[in-house]
């Protein structure tokens, strides 16, 4: 009998992904507010020199350059995310879900090139997950 192993990550509709959470003892408008202002904008995604719009390309001044898919205030983002030195382009979705007393952060990255490049991006959202962490407990 034949066991294919499946790996972590590896999906049949849109290759390599990564996924990411944390609850925060915030309300979730708190979080959306601050995920959406400059301040938590250029944590997770970079400088923009324009506001984000649905339907409109991107461009941090870090590289990061992509469509606005989904914008649906206080629930989620979708957008095409490309990096800089990448030839190919992913897609993120930012999610905040919660209630008054608490809410959860999310990050899902999909169509990633291989498990490399999933790692790589654990590691980029472990660090923006921590730096937004921090930014909270300094505001607050």
């Amino acid at each position: 009998m034949k066991t294919r192993e499946k790996s972590i990550g590896l999906t049949k509709d849109v290759g390599w992904q990564f996924g990411l959470r944390k609850t925060f003892s915030y309300s979730q408008e708190y979080l959306w507010d601050f995920m959406f202002s400059d301040k938590g904008l250029e944590i997770w995604l970079g400088k923009l020199n324009e506001r984000l719009e649905i339907k409109k390309t991107y461009k941090t001044k870090e590289g990061i350059e992509g469509l606005v898919r989904v914008f649906t205030p206080y629930s989620h983002i979708r957008m095409n995310w490309k990096k800089k030195s990448w030839d190919n382009m992913s897609t993120v979705q930012v999610r905040v879900t919660g209630n008054q007393k608490k809410a959860t952060i999310s990050f899902h990255q999909e169509k990633l090139l291989d498990d490399t490049q999933r790692e790589e991006m654990k590691i980029y959202w472990n660090e923006k997950m921590k730096e937004i962490e921090k930014r909270l407990a300094i505001e607050n």
